[in-house]
């Protein structure tokens, strides 16, 4: 039982514990309140009853002076009556004695021990008498009865004057009465004043108690929070959290402080291992500018390779000239052509027509090595005018797809490369087919998944991914021109849908695709 009612409270004082902060207050303000409306309402129930009290003790007295004057007043409208004759007098005495009849209603009509009530009892006999012989008298007068009138008024006065003493002697035993009754009274209130400061002590202390009790269940994670937060301020971020487990203002607070204080300490993290990271950087930029400096005295000392190979191609193509080998002098020249837009193109960009014409040099050498073996098919939108293909692309992007096709193409005994241009109306597209054995997938998914991930990568990095995993070395290359292609258009266009690698439309080769925007 004593269990339950633990229990009772426990699950009552949880109750009040999931509440808000507000509603917890404002229930502390209502039981104040009604507390202090009980006690003010005991406190008059006291004071009533106090003066009820009082009051009662002189009630008596005071109906008993009442019963006496009607009694005078009856007695003297008799008197009237009798010596008048009149209307009035006989009205006066009936009034008065219906007053008399009904206070006497009220009386001791029995015999008893007790004092008072025994003097009582004689009154209300006296009292009888004297209205039976004052209404025999009335009778008699009205009768012309004088003799019967004069002897029922002598009873009558006989009897008045015997009724008053027995009133004197009863209106003293109740005065006497009553003082008793005074002082037993007065005792009593002494005590329900006593009671009454008692109960008002007792509720301000309950109500203190409360008060006080929600006080601190308000105050004393304030003060936790006041601390941990002098802590925080003092960048002393190693405190323990609150984990708190209220549901309230104080709890959301709580919580809030805990979520502010996780942030701070993975910023603190961050920032460290940001601090560590640039650290490593800066030390990788001092070896990459060390590198580059060497990098720009290899290439001052280089510099006069790519004249020489030229000065040595010109003058073969004049010494062929000399000798009338026309067709050798007309191969060194695009051959030295060749080498002269790879080594000297200055330009990030170029027009698609300026990367034909590239395409062109590059397929007659190569026609040039393999004979019969190579057919290359170049097709273009009806008209054949200059500049029909104004649109930039980065640089060398034709020639290595070409060259890709070509390797790819010669496997078969015939090989076939066909280069298709069509225009449409947002985007240009270049093609680039072989008859070859077709594309890995697998390579191919590598490759793509590699240049997607560049964005966070870095392009270093994918270019080494790519050549230990996704483009597996094949005949003397590694495919890093193809992802160099690509990743040129993804750099140039910003999107990753300008480029593809499917199959011919009969299933058999691979197809490089280039779709240009236009007016970009």
């Amino acid at each position: 039982m004593v269990r339950n009612i633990l229990m009772f409270f426990l699950n009552i004082f949880r109750y009040f514990q999931s509440k808000s902060l507000r509603w917890r207050i404002m229930l502390s303000i209502f039981v104040s309140i009604f507390i202090l409306m009980i006690t003010l309402l005991a406190v008059y129930r006291v004071e009533y009853y106090s003066v009820k009290i009082i009051g009662s003790a002189y009630k008596s007295n005071m109906e008993l002076t009442s019963f006496t004057d009607s009694l005078n007043l009856t007695e003297k409208a008799l008197e009237n009556y009798i010596n008048f004759h009149t209307f009035d007098s006989i009205d006066s005495y009936y009034s008065y004695r219906n007053k008399v009849s009904e206070y006497m209603e009220k009386m001791q009509m029995r015999p008893s021990q007790d004092l008072v009530q025994q003097k009582e009892y004689l009154v209300s006999q006296f009292t009888q008498n004297f209205l039976l012989n004052s209404g025999r008298a009335i009778h008699a007068r009205r009768a012309n009865d004088f003799n019967s009138l004069n002897y029922y008024y002598n009873r009558t006065i006989s009897c008045y004057n015997m009724l008053m003493n027995q009133l004197s002697e009863f209106n003293s035993l109740l005065l006497q009465q009553n003082a008793m009754n005074y002082n037993h009274n007065l005792e009593q209130m002494n005590s329900l004043y006593k009671l009454s400061f008692l109960l008002f002590l007792t509720i301000s202390s309950i109500i203190v108690t409360v008060m006080y009790f929600s006080v601190s269940q308000i105050v004393r994670p304030l003060k936790q929070i006041s601390s941990v937060a002098h802590k925080i301020s003092q960048r002393n971020f190693n405190v323990p959290l609150f984990y708190a487990k209220r549901h309230d203002e104080i709890g959301n607070i709580c919580d809030a402080f805990d979520r502010m204080i996780i942030s701070i300490r993975e910023y603190i993290d961050a920032i460290w291992e940001k601090a560590v990271t640039e650290a490593e950087l800066k030390e990788k930029e001092v070896e990459m500018q060390a590198l580059y400096a060497d990098a720009q005295l290899r290439a001052l000392q280089n510099q006069i390779n790519p004249h020489f190979l030229f000065n040595t191609l010109n003058t073969g193509a004049q010494l062929a000239m000399m000798e009338g080998a026309d067709k050798t002098c007309f191969f060194i020249e695009q051959t030295a052509d060749f080498f002269r837009y790879n080594i000297q193109q200055k330009n990030k960009t170029v027009s698609i027509d300026e990367e034909l014409k590239l395409v062109d040099n590059f397929v007659y050498i190569m026609s040039v090595r393999f004979g019969n073996r190579l057919q290359f098919e170049k097709q273009l939108p009806e008209g054949d005018y200059e500049n029909q293909f104004t649109e930039q692309i980065p640089v060398m992007t034709l020639q290595p797809l070409v060259e890709n096709c070509i390797k790819h193409g010669l496997k078969n005994s015939i090989g076939r490369v066909v280069l298709n241009i069509q225009r449409f109306e947002k985007f240009i597209q270049i093609s680039v087919s072989d008859n070859g054995s077709g594309f890995p997938a697998q390579i191919r998914d590598n490759i793509f998944a590699a240049i997607q991930n560049s964005d966070k990568d870095g392009l270093q990095n994918v270019l080494v991914s790519l050549d230990s995993n996704a483009v597996k070395k094949d005949e003397g290359g590694n495919g890093t021109g193809l992802i160099n292609v690509f990743m040129r258009l993804k750099l140039y266009f910003h999107r990753n849908d300008v480029f593809d690698i499917t199959e011919n439309d009969d299933g058999k080769g691979t197809k490089f695709i280039i779709r240009i925007p236009v007016n970009v």
